[in-house]
């Protein structure tokens, strides 16, 4: 007879008028049938040695773990382990530089930083003991003057790896995207501090500029700091020589807002053998264009966009675009603005009529605070003397601006059959990407701002370290579309009507209104799934009562499945 054991149980059997029988147990399988045998009585073992038994013969723990081990230490991992992953993907370390040394691990502790939780150089070596980051890249032991020391290295370094970078996402013939703005400064004594153009919203305040070239998609290749009164225009160039002569990319096509792009550097651009450039027309060669004829409105009865060549513009095209709900917007604004002008006039005038404000000059300047406020002056005609003011909105005036609203020209070098009017438009809409960067780069995902270095070498090298941090993370919210609130289709948007305003698709909308994707988990921004990310935990343990000189062991807590989908999803990043 052939017997198979299945294997060994605890069984319990009744025993009338005495307590029940506790046995050891085997069951087999003989001739077709199942059986068992008592290998041994545990009648008269104690209860918690037979649960003992029990618990082995069932593969379960003989005790709680919380009561064999203790937590001797925690630090925050998951958020580090997903940006070391992208960076991994990246070959980020190499690209810093092509040997391990102690300053690259601090560079790349920094950047990882700067994505995690910005802030002063000093707090970030405070903060990183609570995770992970420096003990992973070996820097644990680094105070605030390593961290400046290696700002110093990397500084030498940027033109190397900004060729890196170029030679990675530049192609010979394609978009390069430009643009400029400034961030505040504290402080007075950094030379490239000055008062300029202030987009920040802090009059007053001393400023550096600094310009982002990115590829066609935004991906950002390399920065440029300039001081802080330094005109848009007068950075252009020297960032179309960069290219062309650093990176070794001959042929290419520049893209640039009106303001960048002016008539000066388009005569200059001319010049460049295999340099194009696709940028928009100011808004007086716009009002030159319909006042001439050239630029027929009634054309926009029927499509949104057209194609036009003018003298003035030679070997250039001319693409001509309304958006009507840009121009419904523009419209509802002008009013607004007038009305709020015409109601605080009206109480200007109320004053001086009952004759509390007295005198021309007195009461022009207080006219002057009321229209500058609103800024629609142009729309205003004033008549003022010493006792009397009177107004009226030019509507004529009104009517003329009117006829403009949602129309814009974008003017490019392009020949046709190298890019359509379509494509052209799409193309130029492109520096909207730049414009995301720099938001990324002054809140709080980044926090460019305020700059609180003194010595321009360090500014210089502050804003190159944010623009690897951007640049880091550019490619992890690339990856994570499918997490974020996020349109996914990113194709979708080369057959879109590039005048119609930009609209999410049906699935980002869903996700919009939803708050969950479509397996229940919830949708994040990219700052709150770096925060969930942050729960997974690297603990290390001990035995309960362990003596100090006893071995520890480490334990990371285990991802959930959305927190290992989107480590899962990095493994899509690609250079």
């Amino acid at each position: 007879m052939i017997a198979i054991y299945v294997g060994m149980y605890i069984a319990i059997i009744p025993n009338r008028g005495s307590p029940p029988a506790i046995l050891l147990r085997q069951g087999y399988r003989a001739e077709g049938k199942v059986k068992n045998r008592t290998l041994a009585n545990l009648t008269h073992w104690p209860a918690p040695k037979v649960d003992l038994l029990r618990r082995v013969l069932r593969d379960e723990p003989l005790a709680p773990v919380d009561q064999l081990f203790e937590v001797v230490a925690s630090t925050h991992h998951g958020h580090v382990q997903a940006v070391r992953l992208a960076m991994q993907r990246l070959g980020f370390e190499a690209l810093i530089a092509s040997r391990p040394c102690r300053e690259r691990a601090l560079v790349v502790a920094m950047v990882a930083a700067r994505i995690l939780e910005p802030d002063s150089k000093l707090a970030t070596t405070r903060w990183w003991h609570t995770t992970t980051l420096p003990e992973s890249l070996g820097v644990a032991d680094a105070d605030e003057d390593d961290l400046y020391d290696a700002m110093d290295w990397l500084l030498a370094r940027q033109e190397r790896i900004e060729q890196k970078l170029a030679a990675r996402h530049l192609t010979a013939g394609g978009l390069v995207l430009y643009d400029l703005t400034s961030s505040y400064f504290e402080g007075t004594t950094c030379p490239l501090a000055a008062l300029g153009h202030n987009r920040d919203g802090k009059k007053g305040k001393l400023q550096v500029n600094y310009g982002l070239l990115t590829d066609g998609r935004g991906c950002p290749v390399a920065v440029s700091v300039f001081k802080g009164n330094t005109g848009d225009p007068k950075t252009l160039l020297p960032q179309v020589t960069r290219v062309r002569e650093r990176f070794g990319i001959e042929a290419l096509v520049l893209v640039g807002d009106r303001g960048m792009i002016s008539q000066t550097q388009i005569d200059a651009l001319k010049g460049l053998a295999g340099v194009d450039w696709i940028t928009a027309l100011r808004t007086g060669a716009l009002r030159g264009l319909v006042a001439d004829g050239a630029l027929q409105l009634g054309l926009f009865d029927e499509r949104n966009l057209f194609e036009l060549t003018h003298p003035d513009f030679p070997g250039e095209r001319l693409v001509a675009c309304r958006n009507p709900e840009l121009a419904k917007l523009r419209a509802h604004k002008r009013q607004a603005l007038l009305a709020a002008t015409v109601k605080e006039l009206e109480k200007v005038r109320a004053m001086v009529a009952r004759g509390r404000l007295k005198g021309q000059d007195a009461i022009g300047v207080r006219v002057g605070k009321v229209i500058n406020k609103y800024k629609v002056a142009k729309h205003i005609r004033l008549e003022i003397d010493d006792a009397r003011l009177d107004f009226h909105i030019d509507e004529e005036q009104v009517a003329a601006e009117a006829a403009l609203d949602g129309l814009y020209v974008v003017r490019t070098s392009v020949p046709p059959a190298r890019l359509s009017a379509e494509d052209t438009v799409r193309s130029y809409k492109r520096l909207s990407a730049v414009e995301r960067a720099f938001r990324s780069l002054k809140t709080l995902a980044l926090k460019v701002r305020p700059i609180h270095h003194r010595r321009e070498p360090r500014v210089r090298a502050h804003i190159f370290l944010c623009m690897l941090a951007y640049y880091v993370e550019w490619h992890l919210r690339e990856a994570w579309r499918p997490l974020l609130f996020a349109d996914e289709d990113q194709q979708a948007k080369t057959t879109r009507d590039p005048v119609a305003p930009a609209k999410r698709s049906a699935a980002a909308l869903r996700k919009v209104h939803a708050k969950v994707l479509d397996d229940g988990t919830v949708v994040h921004s990219f700052q709150t799934l770096l925060k969930t990310l942050s729960t997974i935990v690297h603990n290390v343990c001990r035995r309960r009562g362990a003596g100090p000189d006893e071995p520890t062991f480490q334990i990371v807590t285990t991802p959930t499945p959305q927190q290992q989908r989107a480590y899962d999803l990095l493994k899509t990043i690609t250079v």
